[in-house]
This record gives C-alpha cells, structure tokens and sequence, in this order.
C-alpha cells in the first residue's frame, strides 16, 4: 500500500541508472565551454548568436519568412524563435532565462593612484557577499565605446596577468573579525589593484600613468572613455570539473547561464516542434529586470507583435495561450548550513531540476505562484518525457528569499512556472550544479519545445 500512496525520493542516479552519469558528462563538455566563452552578458549573446547560425537561424528581419531567427538588443539580451506547425495564435513553447551574473563593475572614474599603487574604483552587480569576491584572480572583460563612437571589446589575451582586491591578512585582522560582515566589507573598500611600476618622469600619478599607457596601447583608450565603457571584474579561469568522481561542476556565472545554454540548446534539438518556440536570454535580472535589455522591457514583445501581425492574429491572443517555463537555478541544500532550508522541502543536488511553484520573499512576496492546473500540466509533461525532477523552495520560510523573471511573463498573461538546477555557492565567484541535473534541465526544456 505504501509503495503506491506515499511518496519515495529516489536520485536521478538511482532512477536512470545505466550509463546516466557518461550522458550527463557528455551535455556537461558544451555546457562547460559555454561558460569559457560567456562571461559576460555581451560574450554570452555573442556566442549564443554564433551557435544559432551554426543551427541555421539567421537574424530577425521584419517580414522575413524564416523558420528560424534571433534578435539582439544592444548586443546585451537576445531571443530565439523557431516556428513550429501550428499557428502563432495557439501560442507559443516559450523558456526565459537570464545571462548577466553578480560581478564587481568599474565606476566612471575608476584609475587612480594611491601610496605607489595604481588602483581601480568599483561598484558591485547585484547580491554578493563582498569578502568572497577578495584576494581571488579576477579578469577585466567588457566594451568600450571611444570618443570616435567605435566600440572596442575589452577580454584578458592567453597568459594575462590577474587583478585582485586585497584584504588584511590574519595577523592584523582582530579589528576586522569584531565587525559584523556588512560593516567589515564595505562596498566602497573593493577597490583593485591593478599596477606598481611608475612611467614618466612626471611628479604625480607615474603608476597611473603606466596602467593608463597600456590600455591606451591595446584598446586605443585614453580615461575619458570610462565614461562610456561596460567594463567588469570576473573571476579569472575557466569552468572545471568539481568532486573526485567528476559528478559537478564548478565555474563562475552558472546563474543563470546553466539554464540559458540548455534552453538554447533544447531550442536546436527539438525535432519539428508543433508550436513556435522562443529562447528569452534576457540581462538585468540580478538588480530587478529593469532596463531596455531587462525582462520588463517591450523589447521581446515588439520582437513577437511583429510576428503576430504577419499572420494576422494578436499577441495578445498568442500570449494567453501559451506556456513558459522561467529557466532560473535554485538553491541546494547544504549540509554545512543545513539550518537555513527545510530538508523535506529543499531541492537537492542530484535529483534534477527544481521547480519552483513560487519564489519571492517571506509570505511569497514578489512571486508570480502557479496554479495547481499549471502545475498539473508539469507533473504529466516531465513525467511523460521520463524527466527526473523535484519540487523545492527557497529555504525556510522566513530565512530570505529571491526572484525571477517568472512574474514578468505572468503579468503577459502568459502561464509560468520556475524550473532549474540547484546550486551550491550561488553568487559566489565559483558556483557548483550536478551534472545530472543541468543534463535532466535540458531534457525538461527539451520536452516543453517538443510538447504536442
């Protein structure tokens, strides 16, 4: 009786068996040089683009026929649509995902000098927990747009040396550790040291100079052009393999590009799919999906209103038949800090994708919750396809709590539930996902793009 009625958590190892784990490592290789090749928002749409045309998208013109096509907003955000057999007003199979990641951003006026250092003022991206992102390698990657309005793209060359924010070594830190954690690592205090040696014969500002000179050399830059440049701090590195049985993976920027690459990847795999499907890589999700390449934006709806209107029908109407999921990564559980999650509730490593019925904050603040019909429509989707899967929340109730772009896509009218992969370290500079779980992620997308 017990076998039918209640329920028996089973990893997604236990429940495929077989040659699962050598599956999940094969998805893993694309998915890991993905990551190497998008470490920023810009690089992330620029190879998103490379791969489509690889898969025989070209892009988005109005009143173009093509079965596939992409669309970039200021090289930042981009979509992807495949049109499927059935009309556009039955709805599109839509995933949204988001590819900016927390990073440490230059300011406007970032170069100066100070007791022999040159040094870089910054402002943080989104939630980080400062003191990891210190006396850790980290990489300058971004755009730059000169006075002449050419823009050049700014990325570390083979063997080019690390940046790093110091922090007080131990000896001297007594001070530091009687501090709480917001007041010990101020915002204003993470400033990068980027050069010693002096140029010139000049009274002042010799170091700057130095560093100024190089980048004057390599990008064509003089400091005005901070004024109107993107550029970042990342961790230096690329994605690796994580335990001794290889079963993780660890790499900055898995939030959320782990989802990203598999909805992308899923878009290209789908076998003449019956509906259109539509790939959302949207930016500015880690600061509230504000701005022209944010979820809010009409950017991705201008883009659909276009296609609707050619076959005569409303995206209105399109909307509100179809179904998307939020491709976003949750948390794990953690056994070092199981305090913060419900165990019975919590998704966990190796089980699959989580989904998230709601997210939000407290009493389900800023959460878009999906409906028991919505959720019954998961259950039979990603059963059907033999996906393994769990449910999970964001820790304990009044513990914290987080967002996506989930309520975004249900203020269109459009039913929207929250799906991805859990990860330990999230935000951190080095983020750790199963395996498994990114593979069962795609196989879920891949069964949404491919739903009859």
């Amino acid at each position: 009786m017990s076998e039918s009625i209640l329920r028996k958590p089973k990893s997604a190892f236990d429940k495929l068996g077989g040659n699962c784990a050598a599956e999940a490592d094969s998805y893993a290789a694309g998915y890991k040089a993905f990551l190497d090749a998008g470490k920023t928002e810009r690089e992330c749409v620029s190879e998103a683009a490379r791969q489509a045309r690889e898969n025989g998208f070209t892009e988005f013109q109005k009143g173009s026929n093509s079965n596939k096509i992409y669309v970039s907003r200021h090289g930042k955000a981009i979509m992807f649509i495949r049109r499927g057999k059935k009309p556009l007003s039955e709805g599109f199979r839509m995933v949204a995902a988001h590819i900016d990641s927390p990073r440490i951003d230059l300011k406007a006026y970032p170069l100066y000098e100070q007791d022999g250092f040159a040094m870089l003022k910054t402002h943080y991206y989104g939630g980080i927990k400062k003191y990891q992102w210190m006396a850790v390698p980290l990489e300058l990657r971004g755009a730059v747009c000169l006075a002449s309005g050419k823009k050049v793209d700014v990325a570390p060359e083979a063997g080019e040396p690390v940046l790093f924010i110091s922090d007080i070594l131990p000896h001297l830190g007594a001070e530091q550790a009687k501090k709480p954690i917001s007041e010990a690592f101020p915002g204003e205090g993470l400033n990068v040291t980027a050069g010693l040696l002096p140029e010139g014969d000049e009274k002042e500002d010799r170091v700057k100079l130095a560093v100024m000179t190089i980048l004057n050399k390599r990008y064509g830059m003089v400091e005005d052009d901070f004024q109107s440049a993107e550029l970042s701090l990342v961790p230096a590195g690329g994605a690796n393999d994580a335990g001794l049985d290889r079963s993780m993976m660890g790499a900055y920027g898995q939030d959320d590009r782990a989802c990203s690459y598999a909805a992308l990847r899923a878009l290209f795999d789908a076998r003449e799919p019956e509906y259109t499907g539509v790939c959302i890589l949207a930016d500015k999700e880690e600061i509230g999906s504000e701005g022209i390449t944010g979820m809010q934006s009409a950017f991705f709806d201008q883009v659909l209103e276009d296609l609707c209107e050619a076959e005569g029908c409303t995206l209105r109407d399109a909307y509100s038949n179809s179904f998307c999921f939020s491709g976003d990564v949750c948390n794990a559980f953690d056994p070092n800090f199981e305090s913060v999650s419900d165990k019975r509730n919590n998704a966990r490593l190796g089980y699959g994708p989580g989904i998230f019925k709601f997210t939000g904050t407290r009493g389900k603040a800023g959460s878009s919750d999906a409906s028991a019909e919505t959720m019954s429509r998961v259950r039979r989707l990603l059963d059907g396809a033999g996906v393994c899967w769990q449910m999970g929340e964001l820790g304990k109730v009044d513990q914290g709590g987080g967002g996506t772009v989930a309520k975004y896509l249900a203020n269109r009218n459009i039913e929207v539930v929250d799906i991805g992969m859990p990860v330990l370290n999230m935000h951190a500079p080095m983020e750790i996902t199963s395996k498994i779980d990114c593979w069962q992620t795609y196989k879920a997308f891949l069964a949404l793009y491919g739903e009859r």
